[in-house]
């Protein structure tokens, strides 16, 4: 055997250590978009596949929310939502929100769900949260089929709704609240390797800041109801895509431009700040996992 030879052949792939201050690896994603895809199937077919409703369980869950909080907080504690029925503008606000807890929820425990796949098979790790990204925008795109099928209905009826012409941005939103979600997920989930307490915080964490988020209001109530504590809406960039979104779809409220350039911003810094201590981690978490 001539071992010079075998030194200096040239391998179609070589196995190192991440050694770039930051990088997604695009180029090392696309070679492995076909287990790309298989994870997008596993997390749409297999989260439901041994219950009864299947996947009618991603349409009862915004249905049943948006009842709970059409009862609650426009019925019983009263807050206007204008000329727009209450109930569609609180199946708004849950659909678009709902899209970026499944995105956080999911990658947020990333290297604790997958650690045995990840310490037996190499593939880029970051296929694995890009891929709850993706499956979660099929559920999005199911839940935001109901709230056309409830917009048509009101509409029909009489309900003066109508489109804003800036809705052909309204994917920009999608995107945006996707990308905040993957960035803020990587990074806890990176954190969980070593912190167990945040798994089990990242539940309350999520529901406290749906109240901070004007998911269930108008960011004006806040500011003419509490104006002591309306900071903690306008400085939350999740709350400017909840707002912008009924502007789009229901012509309601307004679109805040310094709001979405807040919220781009803090979506980039955040997904940067995710994707490095990602990559940081995943050299070593097999180790504390």
């Amino acid at each position: 055997m001539n071992t010079t030879e075998n030194t200096d052949a040239d391998w179609l792939f070589e196995i190192t250590p991440k050694n770039k201050f930051f990088s997604l690896n695009l180029k090392e994603v696309w070679q492995y978009r076909d287990l790309l895809m298989l994870f997008v199937k596993r997390d749409v077919v297999t989260v439901y596949k041994q219950t009864i409703l299947g996947p009618l369980w991603y349409l009862i869950q915004p249905l049943f929310t948006s009842i709970t909080f059409t009862i609650i907080f426009n019925t019983v504690a009263g807050i206007d939502t204008g000329s727009t029925p209450p109930f569609l503008f609180n199946l708004a606000g849950i659909t678009v929100w709902n899209y970026f807890t499944a995105c956080l929820n999911d990658t947020s425990d990333t290297f604790k769900k997958n650690a045995a796949i990840f310490g037996k098979v190499y593939f880029p790790r970051v296929i694995m949260p890009i891929s709850i990204v993706i499956s979660n925008l099929l559920k999005f795109g199911i839940q935001f089929l109901i709230f056309i099928a409830f917009y048509i209905f009101y509409y029909l009826n009489g309900a003066p709704i109508s489109l804003n012409g800036t809705v052909l941005f309204f994917p920009l939103l999608v995107a945006l609240m996707g990308i905040l979600g993957l960035g803020l997920g990587m990074f806890i989930s990176s954190l969980v390797t070593k912190y167990r307490d945040f798994s089990y915080l990242i539940g309350f964490g999520v529901q406290l800041l749906m109240y901070l988020s004007a998911v269930m209001y108008p960011m004006a109530l806040m500011n003419e109801k509490m104006p002591d504590y309306a900071w903690l809406v306008q400085y939350n960039p999740l709350a400017y895509i909840i707002e912008a979104s009924r502007y789009m779809l229901l012509n309601v409220g307004q679109i805040s431009v310094f709001g979405l350039i807040y919220t781009v911003s803090i979506t980039i810094i955040v997904f940067f700040v995710g994707v490095l201590i990602f990559n940081k981690t995943e050299k070593s978490f097999i180790d504390t996992v």
